[in-house]
């Protein structure tokens, strides 16, 4: 379908697709893709169609397991502890899927990002640490801990060694979702 760009507001300069699929072990999604032929503009997104009991996904990350498919919801919390990396879900966040490699990249990006906007030499040391342990990970060097949490049970990583657990009432408690949420007394 051709739209108007929400950014530049292109008048007709925008292709919106939506493509339904089945991912197997997984089930139904809807992926909606927008790109503005004007500004370049590009909007990803994939929104799961079933909602499953709440999980966390924990997978060693080794050389051998970067192919491995990781399914992000967009509210699910996604971390490497050994590398103090934590990605939560805010009200923008986007599901994707990548693999166990994508996934890492997606941190450096994130990296690289903080480090333009973060000039001091504390956080330039720190930024830079991480990008060098993150460049080792990626080579084999040493292994990590890949774990997404889910409130909604949408995400996934798809490896034989993946360990799956439910969350606990404590965790669920704890973790974002990325949707606003009002109280009965905030209303």
């Amino acid at each position: 379908m051709i739209i108007d760009c929400p950014v530049c507001n292109g008048d007709k300069t925008a292709e919106s697709t939506t493509k339904k699929d089945n991912i197997p072990h997984f089930g139904d999604i809807l992926e909606t893709t927008i790109i503005c032929k004007s500004c370049g503009y590009k909007h990803n997104d994939i929104i799961c169609l079933e909602q499953k009991e709440p999980m966390k996904y924990t997978l060693q990350i080794k050389k051998s397991n970067l192919a491995s498919r990781v399914i992000k919801s967009q509210s699910a919390t996604v971390s490497i502890p050994e590398l103090g990396l934590k990605v939560e879900p805010g009200p923008k966040s986007l599901g994707y899927i990548s693999n166990v490699e994508g996934t890492i990249i997606r941190f450096e990006e994130g990296v690289k990002k903080a480090l333009k906007i973060f000039d001091d030499d504390e956080s330039q040391k720190n930024g830079l640490k991480i990008l060098n342990n993150i460049s080792s990970l990626l080579k084999g060097k040493f292994e990590a801990t890949l774990i997404i949490e889910d409130p909604f049970g949408q995400s996934n990583i798809m490896d034989i060694d993946v360990k799956k657990e439910e969350l606990t009432e404590d965790e669920l408690k704890n973790l974002k979702t990325g949707f606003t949420i009002f109280e009965g007394n905030d209303i």
